[in-house]
């Protein structure tokens, strides 16, 4: 059977209004504004409203994404809505979604792989449109992830805040060289001991006890989560890369997860990878989880690095412990 390629159309943004800096969290925290700079290179982080929910901040970047790629609602035949914080358990983020961009009846789903969420989406939208099966999807990332956040613990409340991005992906023309190459998804439950978000599931409820305990918010060992994203992500690029025959010379821009510089740095420093050619928004807008990689894509295409024809190689590592990787020419 003969597979049809995929093809960014648009891609689209959004940051919360409100700013969280670094000297707001001097306030709250045994912290300061150059510890957190030197640990992380983050200076401030978007937070969503109190009347925002995560399907908003979706919104916002869907219309983004929509203009960008000259298309409107009522094309769009599926819609892959990567979170780990939508706005209820059910109905789905997705389903909130289709219901304000007017939809109506498009299949839509969440996708929960963590800060690794956009680039599982990316894959999976990609395999939809190879099939024949779609020929315009949605995805993105959004999460308000400061809700789930603890402001007295300091390894965690510097580095979290909220965005979202969105890709229209569509089905390309038979000649186009601009198109998904090959994506490669990993993911090591055995370590998912790492980073946790305790409440909320089957495994604990929401009861007193939760509250009590702090359980309604992330945990995480930031050494071993540092060592493993490290070498994950570095595996799954050198995958790709070899998948496709090509050297990290070849590739034009790296769009890892923005979880701080520190990490994309030595991600960076495995291949020899010029820095210059990191994409970086983190010191903007901190770690955003599914959000940071197509929020840091769309703000590199609309200040003029990232352009078309380009090789680009996106990587991501999340919750699960999971990570992935996607070479495309934009």
């Amino acid at each position: 059977m003969s597979l049809y390629r995929s093809r960014i159309a648009g891609t689209g943004s959004y940051l919360p209004e409100k700013v969280l800096t670094n000297q707001d969290l001097e306030k709250l925290v045994d912290t300061n504004d150059q510890w957190i700079r030197e640990r992380t290179g983050i200076l401030r982080r978007h937070i969503a409203a109190d009347n925002e929910v995560t399907s908003d901040l979706a919104f916002q970047a869907t219309q983004r994404a929509l203009q960008a790629a000259g298309k409107t609602a009522a094309e769009l035949e599926l819609i892959i809505f990567c979170t780990v914080t939508g706005d209820q358990v059910m109905p789905s983020s997705a389903c909130e979604l289709q219901n304000k961009l007017g939809c109506k009846t498009i299949p839509a789903f969440d996708l929960s792989a963590a800060c690794s969420g956009f680039v599982y989406g990316l894959a999976v939208a990609d395999q939809f449109v190879r099939t024949g099966m779609y020929k315009t999807i949605l995805v993105l990332g959004a999460e308000i992830i400061h809700r789930y956040i603890n402001y007295k613990d300091r390894e965690t409340c510097i580095l979290f805040g909220d965005a979202a991005g969105a890709f229209i992906i569509e089905r390309a023309k038979e000649n186009d060289a601009n198109v998904i190459l090959s994506s490669h998804l990993r993911a090591e439950g055995s370590l998912g001991d790492l980073f946790v978000l305790p409440a909320g599931g089957s495994k604990i409820p929401f009861t007193k006890k939760v509250l009590d305990e702090d359980l309604q918010y992330v945990r995480m060992k930031g050494r071993e989560i540092f060592k493993n994203a490290v070498r994950t992500m570095s595996a799954c690029c050198q995958e790709v890369l070899d998948q496709n025959q090509l050297s990290a010379a070849d590739v034009s821009w790296l769009v890892p997860h923005q979880a701080n510089w520190r990490l994309m740095e030595a991600v960076a420093d495995h291949f020899s990878f010029p820095k210059e050619k990191v994409v970086s928004i983190v010191h903007e807008m901190g770690n955003t989880s599914a959000a940071t990689v197509p929020t840091a894509f769309d703000v590199a295409v609309r200040d003029g690095r990232i352009q078309r024809g380009q090789l680009i190689l996106l990587t991501a590592f999340g919750a699960g412990l999971t990570a992935g990787s996607c070479l495309l020419r934009y």
